[in-house]
């Protein structure tokens, strides 16, 4: 591993965990997930209450995605990754928590010093914030996502993943409902007091969680050689060598162009969410008449909605191959997306709070699917799929001039073209990869950890069911003179890792 383990942290042995070892661990990466969900909720209803208070168009609004999307997620993920890789997940998840406290707590002398005369000013102050925060968020990104998918079963990994991520969810959905609360009730509609004291309760936050990752003996994981990440391949995979002989993330990683398309589906999808949370409640408001307050709380139902959908989708995602459940889930979304944007009333509504469910794993499980078979661009790949997050700063700027121009319901094509592309993709790797509906069974694999890098390095532990080995497989195993285990007759081919 480039740059070697900090001193400060404990390598892991075996290439993954499991049991016990993985629950403190991944319930510190839930925490970062947890923060960066309730930040996201606030900002969303900011979009509304600066429109209101600060008197912007809608257009002008969305420069909170730009720099939240585009300034922190855009810009700054490549440098996360870059210290990801050089000095470990530790030092890399401190980093991101100091400029995520940092951020929220600046939004309090904006606020405290904003009045009518200075409103575009103050907004500029606003903006200058959340830059701030999406630094920290997108630091955080890059280790935890990475740090979820490869600390655990590579088998699970997508399935880790979205339950992780589904912490994410439960947050977001409390930020609007505290917001609806604090920022659109009586006198607070119209000012932005109420603003200081959640950006401060947020810094305190994250500073807390900081201590917690400070003090903990967070486990490093070296980089992984190859992880098929629940897609069955009926190619057999050496010990990091593909069926055409290559090793796996030899190549310059401007070749790794299932990371590359990843990224596109994940620009794509991200853009897609952002602009349907960002204009919800002009739409609710808009189209079937609803209160901003009451648009905000139906705002925290539709959130409650992509909750309760990441819990799903990680239930289903341990029957059903990722590919598959994401092309059928992608499906649904431009079929409601579509409704969305033709219907009125309440029932439009409705179906808009619907989409979200179907929303639910299609970040982690894009995630999952662009970083498996990286090698040794595991961490800068991980780096670049949250890079992907910067659709959300392209957008909803294109969003909001279509509803300054027609209106909001008319605009809600936009993230009806980032489904088309998600779908275009996840169709393509799940025809590629054999077309598998279910799960495989009865695996036989071997996992490895290679601190040598990507050629060499020791096998530290074998993973196999020796009922369906030969016994000369078996023989190769023990001597660890293998990396692969070619298993006939297993249903769906063969997985290898």
């Amino acid at each position: 591993m480039a740059g070697g383990v900090p001193m400060n942290v404990a390598p892991v042995q075996g290439g993954f965990l499991t049991g016990r070892k993985l629950i403190f661990p991944l319930a510190l990466v839930i925490s970062l997930f947890f923060l960066w969900g309730f930040s996201y909720g606030l900002l969303d209803v900011l979009n509304k209450h600066f429109q209101t208070v600060l008197g912007i168009t809608k257009l002008e609004s969305t420069g909170l995605q730009v720099m939240y999307f585009g300034g922190g997620y855009l810009c700054f993920s490549p440098i996360a990754a870059e210290v990801l890789k050089r000095k470990g997940y530790k030092t890399t998840i401190l980093m991101g928590l100091a400029f995520y406290s940092v951020g929220a707590v600046l939004f309090w002398p904006v606020a405290h010093y904003s009045t009518p005369d200075n409103a575009k000013a103050s907004f500029g102050g606003f903006l200058v914030c959340t830059l701030v925060i999406a630094c920290g968020l997108a630091t955080l990104e890059t280790s935890a996502n990475s740090y979820a998918v490869v600390i655990g079963d590579p088998a699970t990994a997508s399935a880790r993943l979205q339950f992780c991520q589904s912490w994410n969810g439960v947050a977001s959905f409390v930020g609007p409902l505290i917001a609806s609360k604090a920022f659109f009730s009586g006198a607070n509609a119209n000012n932005l007091i109420n603003v200081q004291y959640v950006y401060l309760a947020v810094s305190c936050a994250g500073a807390a969680v900081a201590v917690l990752f400070f003090f903990a003996k967070l486990p490093e994981v070296a980089e992984q050689t190859g992880r098929r990440g629940s897609i069955a391949d009926e190619s057999t995979l050496e010990l990091g060598v593909d069926q055409n002989g290559h090793v796996i993330g030899d190549e310059p990683i401007y070749k790794q162009y299932n990371m590359i398309f990843g990224f596109i589906a994940q620009f794509c999808y991200v853009g897609a969410q952002v602009t349907i949370a960002s204009f919800f409640i002009n739409y609710a408001t808009e189209n079937a008449a609803y209160t901003a307050t009451e648009a905000s709380q139906m705002l925290s139902y539709a959130l409650i909605t992509f909750t309760v959908g990441r819990f799903i989708a990680t239930g289903l995602a341990t029957i059903f191959e990722s590919n598959f459940l994401l092309t059928i889930y992608c499906c649904c979304a431009i079929a409601f997306n579509a409704y969305i944007a033709a219907g009125h009333g309440k029932a439009a509504v409705g179906v808009l709070i619907a989409i979200f469910f179907f929303e639910a794993p299609m970040y982690p499980t894009i995630f999952t699917l662009g970083t498996a078979n990286l090698g040794r661009h595991t961490r800068r790949g991980a780096g670049i799929l949250v890079m992907g997050v910067s659709g959300g700063a392209v957008f909803p700027p294109i969003q909001g001039a279509v509803a300054d121009a027609a209106n909001t319901r008319i605009s809600y094509v936009v993230p009806l073209c980032g489904f088309v592309v998600v779908l275009a993709y996840v169709t393509y790797h799940w025809v590629s990869h054999g077309c598998h509906v279910m799960r495989l069974k009865g695996e036989a694999y071997i996992a490895t950890s290679l601190e040598g890098g990507a050629v060499g390095g020791v096998i530290e532990t074998v993973h196999y069911d020796e009922k369906r080995l030969s016994v000369a497989a078996q023989d190769e195993v023990r001597r660890g003179s293998v990396g692969h285990v070619t298993v006939k007759g297993v249903t769906g081919g063969v997985n290898a890792y």
